[in-house]
């Protein structure tokens, strides 16, 4: 039983770091494999895990933590082509400095926008970690609304086989 959480926090930890790894396949895997384990504990272990991981994204993005070198932007010599889309000065660019105004302005409207995030996946919870983290929305804001929102998702997520199994 300490061994599968362990894994668990470790899958959901490493999910909450590199974007390619599924930890919602890893969940239904595990309630569908040991339906004994409670879907409550699971929930808990992979929304600390999550919330611990996205942390360091959300500081990160504060500049709180400060980013090797080789993680720079580098100073581009040419332009590129999306730099007709996104370059300075393009309609792109000042909806995202818009954007970007607008959630230091207003730092709790990404309690929200973060809270639906990590319940559903949309928008990606990726994405919003980094956002509040530019926003400026406070750590414990941040910690609460992760926590809540990725405790019913994934409780739920573990719950799912055992609730199609019932109407079979």
């Amino acid at each position: 039983m300490f061994g599968l959480v362990g894994l668990t926090f470790g899958v959901a930890l490493g999910s909450a770091l590199i974007p390619f790894i599924s930890v919602e396949a890893w969940v239904v895997g595990v309630g569908a494999r040991w339906p004994g384990v409670s879907c409550w504990l699971v929930g808990l272990v992979v929304a600390v895990a999550q919330v611990l991981g996205k942390l360091l994204y959300f500081y990160a993005a504060r500049g709180d933590i400060k980013l090797p070198n080789w993680l720079h932007r580098k100073e581009k010599t040419k332009p590129s082509k999306l730099d007709r889309w996104f370059g300075p000065g393009t309609r792109m660019h000042r909806w995202g400095d818009w954007i970007h105004v607008k959630c230091k302005a207003h730092p709790n409207w990404m309690a929200g926008t973060h809270a639906v995030s990590a319940l559903v996946g949309v928008p990606p919870f990726m994405a919003t970690s980094v956002l509040a983290g530019l926003a400026g929305m406070s750590t414990v804001m941040f910690v609460a609304t992760g926590l809540v929102g990725r405790f019913a998702r994934f409780s739920f997520l573990a719950a799912s086989p055992a609730m199609v199994m019932a109407w079979f």
